[in-house]
């Protein structure tokens, strides 16, 4: 055991109550999340240095997207937790599909949900698909890094057993060991980290090859993804999987490759301020 284990702040998961309605930290993180990805989204459209040019959206396209996106994201990320993490209860009590307030979100379902959302949304409007991802993907961090600081909040996805680690802590329902805080490795890689990395990519240029956003995206992602997962408790209706992977790391193989296949995509075309209409679409 180590010689001091970090308290956990237990912070009440409902922020507000108003009679037989709550606000949850875990509500309101997907909530700021949407809004500062939207404020952020509309700045890089106005940048007219990060597309060589004007942007092939306008920041109304993008407004109106973020219904479509909201969906996709609520929709996939529930869709993706009941077929991927806990079918068998879903299938035993179908009615708690949709309670969303007992929590059970899947990244990656929520991912599927997005692209879903581009797609439709790109077709229904003569846009580029790639472009509408890329700034899609620029953005997603920010709702990543909340989503995770509201998990630990919630004391929910704690990490493996680390009795030998100085700041383990003792969660709430984890039992009597103290665990690694894995949902601040996450927020750290997979929000902070992630929203760094395009940062820096998109200055670089990164919008002007459409695709490579979303590439980045992804690769990044599932690397980070897989490695929190060797700290983070597998889900006990799953356990360890084939090979002793967890679900995370099974559904990370397939976004690492995708996200390859857009960067080598992205790359070998011309970008976006020497591509003809046609090639840029």
């Amino acid at each position: 055991m180590p010689l001091a284990v970090l308290e956990f702040p237990r912070i009440d998961p409902v922020l507000v109550s108003l009679g037989p309605f709550a606000i949850r930290w875990y509500a309101l993180a997907y909530i700021v999340g949407i809004l500062l990805g939207w404020m952020y989204a509309r700045a890089l459209i106005r940048n007219e240095r990060l597309w060589g040019g004007p942007a092939p959206l306008t920041v109304v396209d993008f407004d109106d997207f973020v219904v479509w996106v909201t969906l996709g994201i609520i929709l996939g990320g529930r869709t993706g937790y009941v077929l991927f993490y806990n079918f068998d209860l879903f299938v035993a009590d179908p009615l708690k599909i949709v309670k969303l307030w007992e929590g059970g979100m899947s990244f990656h379902g929520g991912f599927l949900g997005c692209v879903a959302a581009v797609v439709l949304f790109a077709r229904s409007r003569g846009l580029s698909i790639p472009t509408v991802g890329d700034l899609t993907c620029a953005v997603a961090p920010i709702g990543i890094l909340l989503g995770r600081l509201a998990n630990f909040i919630n004391g929910e996805l704690w990490g493996r057993p680390a009795p030998d680690v100085p700041w383990a802590m003792v969660f709430p329902g984890g039992g009597p060991l103290p665990r690694h805080p894995s949902q601040l490795y996450e927020a750290g890689l997979e929000g902070l980290a992630l929203f760094l990395l395009l940062f820096f990519a998109v200055r670089a240029g990164a919008l002007k090859r459409p695709g490579l956003t979303v590439g980045l995206f992804a690769c990044f992602y599932a690397v980070a993804r897989s490695f929190c997962e060797f700290f983070r408790e597998p889900d006990p209706q799953l356990g360890f999987l084939w090979g002793g992977m967890t679900m995370g790391m099974l559904l990370s193989v397939p976004l690492f490759l995708a996200g390859v296949g857009f960067v080598v995509h992205a790359l070998r075309r011309p970008p976006l301020g020497r591509a003809t209409p046609a090639e840029a679409a």
